[in-house]
């Protein structure tokens, strides 16, 4: 006996993560976890999970719906993923689920989907004061890139605003901030947000600071870096995650005043919760409401630190209910 299910994807640069749903549901039936780099093709991988569901679960064939929320711009019939070598088109991807109604989405709109719908318990507050329910909301989140949206509220619920705000340019304060960018300009030609903050931005960050200090590098992956500072607590690392944090609190401030964002500012992401702590002490808060004369706008908007598991998945699966419900 074959039971009816959705498919649910958050494909990053590193990472692409599936779900089985039972319809009309957000509780997984089966998850999967496949590294970007171990497959060649888009197509390859889903194949790959196509196969280990079947295995797994006693499931139909094909899913009765789908949603794949990927690290791209969604606005074209090919999405490219900007931080990853896969492609694919909306017209192969309904072909490779036997002709399934899916739905493509940018990961931070799947983000923000479930920022919406998560409970209260799943952030911690940093700073701030009250959620203004009836003011917008930021999402923003670092991984192997920065992802942004917004949520607007709209009538009974909200709409999200998809963005890609992480490749803005980076607008460096002080003078340290300035050397880093001199010397990240030497590298990419064009620096933007995403250079610093993300994952690949530590190592970027721990390079130039090295590089000013006149060493050689000493780190060559993100968690090389956190490890570092948490275990060893040793000074380039530790160096390297307060200008982080303090680069990240800039921008949530930016974000925060270009959308006023009084129903607070979200942080997501695979890289900050691996440095909470660390981030909690650091720079971030300061940096987040330095604006000058809005200064007091932004002291009363809170930050949180998302905690909720699998956001991407979760509001990925939250969207498709709510479409269903409302087509139903």
């Amino acid at each position: 006996m074959t039971q009816p299910w959705w498919m649910i994807a958050d494909i990053g640069g590193t990472n692409a993560r599936f779900w089985a749903v039972s319809p009309q549901t957000v509780a997984p039936l089966w998850q999967g976890h496949y590294l970007v780099g171990e497959y060649p093709n888009f197509s390859d991988v889903l194949d790959q999970v196509l196969i280990d569901l079947k295995v797994d679960q006693a499931l139909s064939h094909w899913p009765e719906r789908a949603c794949f929320a990927v690290a791209c711009p969604t606005d074209l019939d090919r999405m490219v993923f900007t931080n990853s070598h896969w492609n694919f088109t909306r017209s192969e991807l309904v072909t490779a689920l036997g002709g399934s109604r899916v739905s493509v989405m940018n990961d931070f709109v799947a983000v923000a989907h479930g920022v919406a719908a998560m409970k209260d318990e799943a952030v911690h507050q940093i700073g701030g004061g009250r959620v203004q329910l009836d003011r917008p909301r930021v999402v923003l989140g670092a991984g192997t890139g920065l992802g942004v949206a917004a949520l607007i509220p709209a009538g009974d619920g909200y709409v999200v605003v998809e963005s890609e705000g992480g490749h803005a340019d980076y607008a460096p304060i002080g003078d340290l901030q300035i050397e880093v960018k001199r010397k990240l300009r030497s590298q990419f030609n064009r620096v933007c947000v995403e250079r610093v903050v993300s994952g690949p931005g530590l190592v970027n960050i721990a390079s130039a600071l090295c590089a000013l200090k006149h060493r050689a590098p000493r780190f060559s992956t993100p968690a090389e870096i956190v490890a570092a500072a948490l275990e060893d607590q040793d000074e380039v690392a530790l160096e390297t995650l307060d200008f982080f944090c303090e680069v990240a609190g800039a921008v949530a401030g930016n974000l925060a005043l270009t959308f006023g964002a009084k129903g607070g500012v979200y942080i997501a992401g695979g890289v900050i919760p691996r440095f909470t702590s660390i981030l909690v002490k650091s720079g971030f808060r300061s940096a987040f409401e330095d604006k000058g004369r809005f200064r007091d706008y932004l002291s009363e908007i809170p930050c949180f630190l998302v905690t909720q598991p699998d956001l991407g998945l979760f509001g990925a699966a939250q969207f498709l209910n709510l479409e269903h419900t409302n087509h139903a």
